[in-house]
């Protein structure tokens, strides 16, 4: 696959011709990353826009005692790095490759130089940016509101709805999820397994599947 056919399934550059992928495809740089593997530490130079078009990555803080929060799942047409493209300043957390992935960068100059061009990849941009936000506002209202079983169905509903169905096919090992939430794998475990009772999921080692929307939204603390 080209660079330009990864760039074509990235739904930043949705709206850009073949001409007009091209040139972003010109500055692009191609770089793998296997399992467990670093792509940027926190506190980096913020110098470039990744892409991911292969693969699977976390962005994680890490305490001082090695115990990782992860912030986001990335997987493939998303992006990070885009703060420092703005601000100029260092990456605010580490992004870590869970699965071989492979990565586009686009280098701050390169990428600046073609919004000039295409203001509407910059509306995306911060369109996400909001969006992540919000989301960060969410996520922090329930881990002071919600008990866990609450926080799963939050993520888990959060997630189907960036898949855009009741399938989940990024893989979150129950650990993972306790990463996400705030809690340990064991009661992660717990939860799963009262909502795959309670016929609210359905799980299977590749995917997730939401069976009933209202009753996790009704855990969630979504009474709308």
């Amino acid at each position: 696959m080209s660079t330009v056919d990864d760039l074509k399934r990235v739904p930043l550059f949705s709206d850009l011709s073949e001409a007009e992928l091209a040139r972003f495809a010109e500055v692009a740089r191609e770089r793998e990353y296997p399992k467990n593997s670093v792509i940027l530490f926190e506190d980096d130079p913020g110098d470039a826009l990744y892409i991911v078009s292969g693969g699977q990555v976390k962005v994680v803080l890490i305490g001082e005692d090695g115990r990782e929060v992860i912030l986001s799942v990335l997987s493939d047409g998303d992006f990070f790095g885009e703060m420092s493209l703005i601000d100029d300043e260092p990456r605010s957390a580490h992004v870590i490759a869970m699965r071989d992935s492979r990565l586009l960068v686009l280098r701050r100059d390169d990428f600046q130089q073609q919004i000039q061009q295409h203001p509407s990849i910059a509306l995306k941009v911060l369109k996400v940016m909001v969006q992540r936000l919000r989301r960060a506002d969410a996520k922090i209202g329930g881990l002071v509101l919600l008990d866990v079983n609450g926080r799963v169905a939050k993520l888990l509903l959060d997630l189907s709805d960036e898949s855009g169905g009741p399938k989940i096919t990024r893989r979150l090992t129950h650990h993972t999820i306790a990463q996400m939430i705030g809690s340990s794998r064991e009661t992660v475990s717990r939860a799963m397994r009262e909502l795959t009772e309670r016929k609210l999921i359905d799980v299977t080692r590749r995917e997730i599947t939401i069976r009933d929307k209202d009753g996790l939204s009704s855990l969630a603390g979504d009474r709308a």
